[in-house]
């Protein structure tokens, strides 16, 4: 067991976060208390001497000081083993850090460290990945920057050689290079460690996959995250964060994952320049870098749609939509409750589609007092031209039975007749409502199904609908009355969506709102319409029998 209180790379960082030294995140708040119950209860060890030796090769060849929160992940990520198996306690890293932190910087850094003698392990490949070959050879630039300074240059060149693709070891025969997307040829690689650059970009796992496939093959693996936040929503990012949240919360084991997170705990924080230090731990010691920000939070406060990455990229914290949001994604994460047993329940059926040959989707709509129960089915056909810019994991959620795969031309009319009257049966269907400009497609099928106008079960929803509906759907989600059940195709269908004046070139009221989306190809938003329209007729649902309570009398 290791007494961290001695080890100063650990030890700085924790007073810092406890101290309030700056202001520091929740996040760093909750792991620390995390790593300090871990070296508290668990048979876990720093490796003094390595770390000792990492920190030499920083100080003697890194043109800058480490700041207090890399040495900190350094010591856990890369120095930090279990005692009985000697694996490290901590092989994979999420690092969330607002933009010019120093993420390549920390990259480059570990690189060096893993790649030296001083790991032990011999060709201990570091592979840098990334969306695009610039975010992946920024840390192998920095990195032979930092051997090319005049004054260590001949020296390293007894243990490093290097090109502008690829530095290797001499010693080690450990290399370091950056890789982009492109799964070919990754079959062969034999990685100590991935390390990920801005996985905020990564709209699904194919090429994690590929990448990390060939871990195992050397001794202790390891996997790096870093990233600032960004806009694709259900991804990887998404995930990592999820798990980092209910590892912080104590909620699940952290299955070797360290999550360290700077944001501000919210986006009410922003107005004051004391709590940005919680999205970027390094600008106590970057007067440059904070005069930027000052800079461009001015810019952003006089026109935040101009600037929309500010929050995001500089503070790390979702703005929903880069337009007026439906809602926070805050709002939007919390609709992943629990559905109840709704069998025989009366509901209200939404409908919404652009084209028939793109993306379509059905709501039932459920209500019980305050609370808000949907389920939600979305089909995507293959004949969509769109698919190719869909920014989400849609292959993912077809392959879960979270969207329906249509391989045909279009995605027939019946199709979704069928399924609202084959889902219906198990329910009791007090109103189905369809976009009127889209509903004389589906007419015949829905007719055929005893859906119609004539059958007093069918309702065309206007715009002038949608605005009576805004306010009621804003309510639900200022107060989490929405259960979606786990519904991430409608999660993100409503993550698409913003809220746009109605009229308003035509001044029109000035309160009436409806919605719109926020790009017109690659955000597709019918799930989250189809719930709209749903939510037009809700009086029509029947309130459910309260079931009265029987008075027993004891004589």
């Amino acid at each position: 067991m290791t007494d961290i209180s001695k080890i100063t790379e650990i030890q700085d960082w924790i007073d810092i976060v406890e101290k309030d030294t700056y202001k520091c995140s929740k996040d760093q708040k909750l792991l620390v208390k995390h790593v300090k119950k871990c070296f508290k209860n668990e048979k876990i060890h720093v490796n003094t001497e390595q770390l000792s030796k990492y920190m030499h090769l920083a100080k003697e060849y890194v043109p800058f000081d480490l700041f207090p929160w890399q040495k900190f992940i350094i010591a856990l990520h890369d120095c930090t083993y279990w005692d009985d198996s000697g694996m490290p306690r901590w092989p994979d890293l999420f690092a969330m850090l607002g933009r010019g932190a120093g993420k390549d910087g920390t990259i480059a850094v570990e690189a060096f460290c893993l790649t030296s003698p001083y790991n032990g392990i011999r060709e201990y490949d570091v592979d840098i990945c990334a969306n695009n070959e610039e975010q992946a050879m920024r840390p192998v630039q920095d990195l032979t920057g930092f051997f090319e300074e005049p004054k260590i240059l001949r020296k390293i060149k007894k243990f490093y050689d290097w090109t502008k693709e690829k530095i290797t070891c001499s010693k080690t025969k450990s290399t370091v290079k950056g890789r982009t997307n492109s799964p070919k040829g990754k079959d062969g690689l034999r990685s100590g460690i991935v390390i990920f650059n801005e996985i905020h970009q990564y709209e699904n796992y194919d090429n994690i996959n590929v990448f990390t496939t060939g871990l195992g093959k050397k001794e202790h693996p390891r996997r790096s995250y870093y990233t600032t936040n960004g806009d694709v929503r259900e991804g990887p990012l998404d995930d990592l964060l999820e798990d980092a949240e209910g590892i912080l919360q104590g909620e699940e084991d952290d299955n070797g994952l360290l999550p360290f997170i700077c944001r501000l705990n919210s986006k009410e924080e922003v107005d004051d320049e004391a709590n940005w230090t919680k999205a970027n731990p390094s600008l106590p010691y970057l007067p440059n870098l904070l005069a930027e920000t000052r800079k461009e939070y001015r810019e952003w406060k006089k026109n935040p749609e101009r600037l929309p990455a500010f929050m995001s990229k500089r503070m790390n914290l979702t703005a929903g939509a880069k337009e007026a949001a439906v809602t926070s994604w805050e709002n939007i994460k919390a609709t992943n409750k629990e559905l109840p047993e709704l069998k025989g329940w009366s509901c209200t059926v939404g409908i919404d589609y652009m084209k028939t040959s793109d993306f379509a989707a059905v709501n039932f709509h459920f209500k019980d007092g305050d609370k808000r129960y949907d389920i939600n089915h979305a089909w995507i056909c293959s004949a969509s031209k769109d698919i190719p810019r869909i920014k989400a994991p849609w292959r993912e959620w077809v392959k879960k039975g979270q969207l329906e795969y249509v391989d045909d031309i279009e995605i027939h009319p019946s199709v979704i007749a069928n399924y609202i009257a084959e889902t219906g049966k198990k329910y009791s269907i007090a109103m189905v409502a369809i976009d009127n400009y889209r509903y004389s497609l589906l007419s015949d099928a829905l007719a055929r199904v005893g859906i119609s106008k004539e059958h007093g079960n069918l309702i065309l929803v206007k715009q002038t609908d949608i605005i009576t509906v805004v306010p009621i759907i804003d309510h639900c989600f200022l107060n989490q009355y929405f259960h979606w059940g786990d519904d991430p195709v409608l999660r993100w269908a409503t993550n698409n969506t913003k809220v746009i004046r109605y009229g308003r070139q035509q001044g029109a009221d000035k309160g009436s709102f409806v919605y719109a989306k926020i790009e017109a190809r690659s955000r597709k938003t019918d799930p989250f319409m189809a719930l709209v329209a749903s939510m037009v007729p809700e009086s029509k649902i029947k309130e459910r029998p309260k079931i009265r309570k029987v008075r027993t009398i004891t004589l």
